[in-house]
């Protein structure tokens, strides 16, 4: 009960909450209407007020004493032809009123002055008041009133223009440097972007291209690309005719052997540039010293003053050899007069060469060790398994010849001759330990010691063993016995020999590999000619095709075992002929010959007994005359 007073209490008081609130809106919608009405009159009274104030200036002006509207018209008429017809989008020309850091103000006869950024005319750092210039309209009139005018949009349009007549006219032009690129400078040339290659920045190669930026410099428009609308300029052609001047001026006072000052302008791997003063001379790396230099460098340094005399000059080519070193006395005048062939000396080794080395005895004295001269050794060798630069050596004079400025010298020749007693130290029959240097396909050749050197014949290698090629047996820089065979000192050749070592197994092969004797043995190789058979004792043993057929008809294969019987065997040429063939075969001769006789032998015996016989019968036995007659018939046809 108390639940459903309390509902019935709360939609009372929302009952009354609406109906306030309605109540509130009809009031404020009263009060908007009377603001609108009151609005509404107020409005009407200032246009009614409004209508009644209109000021009539005609008659103001009538009044006042001012200008008619016939007299204003002249008068504006007037001031307009003062005023030049200018229209957006053309270029016209103006005169340069101010300037400031910021902008540059240009009168172009027009009723406002225009303003013009000064970044606009960097390339021309001289501008001035009163100078003339191009500019293009952009705007009569912009937001604030002021004319709008481009500097740089009016030299675009006419660039190209005056870029292909400067080129036509070889005019000289200025350029403002903007920045550095690969291989040059990019240059602006009347509002284009002008690539300034960096030869063609100077007559001198140029080491900093970043100096020339944010300069202004005066080019030579020298190509035009107009597909790719490139344009390449020059400042080094500007200066190019007057240095051909002074040039010529130069080369016609030019004498041989006159000395003058230069600077060192450029270095190369093979010579030095001189600067003669507008003229360039090449000092070759053989006319710096008298002695030996890798490098320029070592000798002189960029932009040093020196003195040089000239050695040649060619008046057509404008080419001029210089000299440095003729102005110092040549040093084989100064070379020791006492000095002659078979006098020791010291030098270092300056150049190699496969032929020999250069050694520097004194500054600018050359002596050359041949290869032969640097050992007794026969064989062929290289001068670098001997010595290299920088290396100190002693060595004896061979050949002097002063007027040439020639010496030969030899290093071997310090050292004893090895071929002088070479009978007594390598006599015939003596033993020795070698070492291998070289093969070829008759031979070795090694060495027993430096400066004597021998050969072993690929015969005289192995008693048994068939060698096609040296390398089999040994290698290089390997140590072999050896033998001496033979001694022949006015050639300075030594014969050796490694079988020799050893007896000649084939006094005993001989006894052992008798013809007819059979052997087991391998093959080891078979070519279109020959089979190669390994027999025991290590000897090799030769056959054909047709011998190595087997008893069942087929053909024996390498690494296959059988017995081969002994067909020749030659002592001299070391050869054992052999055949697998031969051993069935022959047997089957011998059967044969075995059975054949055993028939011989009863036919006798069967004859023998008829004879017998027939001296027993007398004429009147017919019928063992007939039987014996049989018989003997019998005995006939088994012996066919």
């Amino acid at each position: 009960m108390v639940k459903k007073v309390k509902n019935e209490s709360e939609e009372f008081e929302n009952e009354n909450v609406l109906e306030n609130a309605e109540e509130e809106t009809t009031t404020a919608a009263r009060e908007v209407e009377a603001e609108d009405d009151a609005n509404e009159d107020d409005l009407n009274l200032y246009e009614g007020k409004e209508q009644q104030e209109v000021f009539d200036w005609d008659k103001y002006e009538a009044e006042k004493g001012g200008y008619s509207e016939e007299e204003r018209n002249s008068l504006q008429n007037k001031y307009e032809q003062t005023l030049s017809t200018i229209a957006e989008n053309e270029v016209t020309e103006g005169t340069i009123v101010s300037i400031s850091k910021r902008e540059v103000v240009v009168n172009i006869g027009y009723k406002s002055d225009g303003v013009v950024s000064a970044n606009e005319f960097r390339y021309n750092p001289d501008l001035k008041v009163g100078d003339k210039v191009e500019v293009f309209v952009e705007s009569q009139e912009d937001n604030a009133g002021q004319l709008l005018l481009s500097h740089k949009k009016a030299r675009a349009l006419k660039s190209w223009d005056r870029v292909n007549k400067a080129l036509e006219e070889s005019e000289v032009v200025k350029g403002f440097v903007k920045c550095r690129t690969k291989g040059g400078m990019i240059v602006d040339v009347f509002g284009i972007e002008a690539f300034l290659p960096g030869s063609q920045i100077d007559v001198k190669p140029i080491r900093d291209y970043d100096i020339f930026v944010g300069k202004t410099m005066e080019f030579k428009v020298v190509k035009i690309n107009h597909e790719y609308k490139n344009v390449v300029v020059s400042h080094k052609a500007l200066i190019e005719a007057e240095l051909e001047i002074q040039k010529a001026e130069i080369m016609s006072k030019l004498e041989k052997g006159q000395v003058l000052e230069g600077i060192v302008k450029n270095i190369t791997s093979y010579g030095v540039f001189i600067d003669l003063g507008g003229v360039d001379g090449l000092i070759h790396i053989t006319d710096l010293s008298w002695g030996r230099i890798t490098h320029p460098e070592e000798i002189v340094q960029l932009d040093q003053k020196i003195n040089v005399v000239i050695l040649d000059f060619d008046d057509e080519k404008k080419r001029i050899a210089l000299g440095l070193k003729q102005l110092t006395p040549h040093p084989w005048d100064a070379l020791d007069p006492n000095l002659k062939v078979g006098d020791k000396v010291k030098g270092k080794v300056v150049v190699m060469a496969d032929y020999g080395a250069f050694v520097e005895i004194a500054p600018g004295i050359e002596g050359l060790i041949h290869v032969s001269e640097m050992s007794w050794s026969q064989h062929l060798r290289s001068a670098q398994e001997f010595l290299k630069v920088g290396d100190e050596v002693e060595a004896v004079v061979l050949t002097l010849d002063r007027e040439e400025r020639k010496m030969s010298l030899g290093m071997k020749q310090l050292k004893p001759d090895p071929w002088e007693n070479i009978d007594e130290k390598y006599a015939v029959g003596t033993q020795h330990t070698a070492t291998v240097k070289n093969f070829t396909n008759f031979g070795i050749f090694v060495e027993i010691e430096e400066g004597v050197d021998g050969l072993i014949h690929i015969s005289d290698l192995s008693w048994t063993k068939k060698i096609k090629h040296p390398q089999e047996f040994t290698s290089l820089g390997a140590q072999i016995e050896v033998k001496v065979l033979e001694v022949d000192k006015e050639n300075r050749r030594l014969s050796l020999g490694h079988k020799q070592l050893e007896e000649n197994p084939w006094d005993v092969f001989e006894t052992i590999f008798n013809v007819g004797s059979v052997h087991e043995g391998t093959i080891v190789e078979i070519n279109d000619k020959n089979v190669t058979v390994a027999l025991p004792y290590g000897v090799e043993g030769v056959s054909v095709i047709s011998h190595i057929v087997k008893e069942d008809g087929t053909t024996a294969k390498v690494d296959e075992k059988l017995n081969f019987k002994v067909t020749e065997f030659s002592k001299d040429a070391k050869k054992i002929f052999v055949s697998h063939t031969r051993t069935f075969e022959d047997e089957k001769k011998v059967a044969e010959e075995n059975e054949k006789q055993a028939k011989a032998t009863s036919t006798k015996k069967a004859m023998k007994k008829v004879a017998d016989n027939l001296e027993k019968t007398t004429l009147g036995d017919v019928s063992d005359l007939a039987k014996l007659k049989s018989e003997l018939s019998k005995a006939e046809k088994g012996n066919k």
